[in-house]
């Protein structure tokens, strides 16, 4: 894939015509400490690392909404450092899609208009000051068990209620993580909202290449992918994420062998690469490009 910024641009051919859809990458957040004089230069001030990290990538995804929502300032100030043609996505808060106060999430409350709709209203209106800037904004879901939803069909009629009430200006994902919760009463809620499944890797979840082969995972005509891994692995070797600490060359071949006909079919992918999947957002994400670009027989 030729004229990309650390693989992160759209993808083009010789005379600038696209190749496949437009390819988006980049790492889950930008404000990693450990990343000065690995990725940031070396006494780089925390409020540059936005601006520098899109020099560098095309798209980034903001963890810290997940936490609250981002105040007005917050995001005109994000809006800002970014050059046109960058895209922000970014979490719905925790407070919709997980709603407990503790680890154990409130199933009673998450997605019910009484107690999520002005948090609702609030995010987007904060993210809406992105303008043409912001990208997909993804409901990540926790792990709910038994007592939470006896089965699926519980949470998809909330779910499903929930997202016919979003407006329709902004592009949305959906991220579950209850294995069993992913086939076609999930996937036709999705399709009839124009809602892209999120597609993750995380150690409890079939890889997305295992769910492919019976299932259609395109929902929309974007495509949005979280390369997560093991948190608990990778903490366990390394707290300042400067450097990869875990070898990830063969799940990055298979992401890349599983994304190059999603990239052909969607309009637009994202990919994003977590710290916690290697050590190393960055370095991850730079190794996909590379392995994406090896896979274009025009790069």
């Amino acid at each position: 894939m030729a004229g990309a910024v650390d693989g992160a641009a759209p993808a083009l051919g010789g005379g600038g015509e696209p190749l496949m859809g437009s390819l988006r990458l980049g790492t889950s957040s930008w404000s990693e400490k450990g990343w000065v004089g690995s990725f940031y230069p070396a006494g780089m001030a925390a409020r540059d690392f936005l601006g520098h990290y899109a020099t560098r990538f095309s798209a980034v995804e903001a963890d810290n909404t997940y936490y609250a929502v981002p105040s007005r300032d917050l995001v005109r100030g994000w809006a800002r450092k970014v050059p046109e043609g960058f895209l922000l996505a970014a979490k719905f808060p925790r407070s919709i899609v997980h709603a407990g106060e503790g680890p154990r999430p409130a199933p009673e409350r998450v997605l019910v208009p009484a107690f999520v709709q002005r948090e609702r209203d609030d995010f987007l209106e904060s993210m809406s000051l992105l303008g043409p800037k912001c990208g997909p904004l993804v409901l990540q879901f926790p792990y709910f068990n038994r007592s939470a939803f006896p089965s699926p069909a519980p949470f998809l009629e909330r779910l499903e209620v929930f997202l016919e009430g979003l407006p329709p200006d902004f592009r949305y994902g959906v991220e579950v993580r209850n294995r069993a919760w992913i086939g076609e009463p999930l996937l036709d809620i999705l399709r009839c909202y124009r809602v892209a499944l999120v597609l993750v890797e995380l150690p409890y979840m079939p890889h997305p290449d295992r769910l492919a082969g019976r299932l259609d995972l395109l929902t929309a005509d974007f495509a949005y992918a979280r390369l997560i891994g093991d948190r608990a692995a990778t903490e366990a070797l390394t707290r300042t994420f400067d450097a990869p600490v875990l070898d990830q060359s063969e799940n990055l071949h298979r992401w890349a062998a599983f994304l190059r006909p999603v990239i052909a079919r969607a309009r637009e992918t994202f990919a994003f690469a977590n710290n916690h999947y290697a050590g190393h957002g960055p370095a991850t994400i730079r190794e996909l490009a590379r392995l994406l670009r090896e896979g274009d027989p025009d790069s």
